[in-house]
């Protein structure tokens, strides 16, 4: 069981004051030479301590021959150094009082070392210390200026947690959110999962500030009863996505093979999933697209959803993906119709989807959007754009921030995602809605903008 304890410890060693290097090189191009150099083109503010008895400075810092050597307290411990010979530095570790180790070193139960990896997380236990890995890429936590890992810095801090059990998936994280530019809180690559699992680091998600949405890569859960326990808590709190691996047989070998885990029959998961609340991703782009909007859109305080298109045949794509995602259309009642009559032509739709004409002008777009949000009726929105030459798409999406940035200073927030229609100038267009404006945009693919609101209603149902 996850305790305050093991909480306490995660607080401490994602929020370092020092960060201890332990395999340290002077190398360029090995392991405990990048880490270092991640550590300080991150941003790091704290105290870095390189640990290695044959180096006395590593990129203009002093070099520790052992960690207990260090002065003052360490944090947050990294260790690179052969698999066989990290057992032992435990007892060094505990003499600085370290909650928590990454440990980046493969040679452990992948390769079928299973006794090396029960002596380490024996020894590191019976000192109190925890561990994450080994055979892990390492950590991020940008809020700190972290990143605590052999590959690049990542520093879009924001409200995303991506926790993975591979270092690809993990990498194929950060590409796509930096792509995105996608803020995130935390970042974590359990690789062989050995000691914190999946749920130790949903226990402190659940309490971490910077966080708001979590995304999870599974490959297997380790211990079934504990996850859903956890994960039903969390889930009253913040959404949790999974995307969980080694689902079909030849995933389960293949998964078996990586980080030596072990699946679970999926009919089993799906249930288990539901019953705590977690939302399930069938494909890496859905996990990433499912979290990053989650982290993004407020909780909705209703059922009613709202479609305002400028193009009927879009309306109809979003309607069906309504449908599929379990969402109601509400009936527009009489005073919001008559709203809009007052600026739609009278060949648009004032029905839902609320149809306001490929002819709409800018200030027709944004006199609709707000005329959404700010009825009280109406509970989210979903926002459908067809480029003309009347409304080019940068004039849309400044329309929509208009709306957006009114509504907020009267106090009004509601659910809103965005499809647009159109030549390569959505694509420009889509990053400026979310940019400024902070909801999630999808250029050419309107089920998306339906499936991530759809997952925002799953999760808001399950926590009231």
């Amino acid at each position: 069981m996850a305790s305050e304890n093991v909480v306490k410890k995660l607080m401490r060693f994602f929020r370092p004051r020092s960060v201890a290097v332990i395999g340290a090189s002077t190398k360029p191009g090995k392991v405990g030479n990048a880490v270092l150099r991640n550590l300080i083109d991150g941003g790091f503010k704290g105290k870095i301590y390189p640990v290695n008895p044959k180096a006395k400075e590593i990129l203009g810092l002093k070099v520790y021959n052992r960690i207990k050597d260090i002065p003052g307290e360490v944090d947050h411990a990294f260790i690179a150094i052969r698999a066989d010979t990290i057992p032992d530095i435990i007892p060094d570790l505990a003499e600085k009082n370290v909650p928590v180790a990454v440990v980046i070193s493969s040679g452990f139960a992948e390769i079928g070392n299973h006794e090396l990896q029960r002596k380490l997380v024996e020894t590191a236990r019976s000192y109190g210390i925890r561990i994450i890995g080994p055979n892990t890429y390492g950590v991020y936590c940008p809020p700190a200026s972290l990143s605590s890992s052999f590959t690049i810095p990542y520093d879009y801090k924001g409200s995303l947690a991506v926790i993975c059990q591979s270092g690809g998936v993990g990498m194929a994280a950060l590409g796509y959110a930096r792509i995105k530019r996608i803020g995130l809180s935390l970042n974590v690559g359990l690789g062989n999962m050995a000691d914190l699992d999946h749920a130790d680091l949903l226990e402190y998600l659940g309490e971490d500030k910077y966080t708001k949405a979590i995304a999870l890569h599974v490959e297997s859960i380790r211990d079934g009863r504990k996850f859903i326990r956890i994960a039903s808590k969390v889930s009253k709190k913040k959404p949790i996505i999974v995307l969980k691996a080694g689902r079909t047989e030849l995933g389960a070998k293949a998964a078996a093979s990586h980080t030596a885990a072990l699946t679970t029959i999926d009919q089993v998961v799906n249930v288990a999933f539901k019953k705590a609340g977690v939302i399930r991703a069938y494909s890496l782009e859905e996990l990433f697209e499912l979290g990053r909007a989650l982290a993004m859109l407020p909780k909705p305080k209703g059922e009613n959803v709202l479609i305002v298109t400028s193009a009927g045949g879009l309306g109809v794509l979003l309607s069906d993906a309504c449908y599929d995602n379990n969402l109601r259309l509400m009936e527009p009642p009489e005073d919001l119709v008559s709203e809009y009559r007052k600026f739609i032509p009278p060949f648009g739709s004032f029905k839902n989807p609320m149809d306001i004409t490929g002819s709409s002008t800018p200030d027709m777009q944004a006199r609709a959007v707000k005329t959404a949000i700010l009825h009280p009726e109406v509970h989210a929105i979903i926002l459908g754009y067809w480029h003309t030459i009347i409304t080019p798409p940068m004039e849309f999406a400044k329309s929509v921030v208009e709306a957006v940035e009114e509504a907020r200073s009267k106090g009004v927030e509601k659910p809103i995602v965005v499809s647009l229609s159109g030549d390569l100038e959505v694509l420009k267009a889509a990053e400026y809605i979310e940019e400024k404006a902070g909801i999630p945009a999808y250029p050419f693919t309107p089920e998306k903008a339906v499936r991530a609101l759809g997952a925002l209603y799953e999760w808001a149902r399950y926590a009231k």
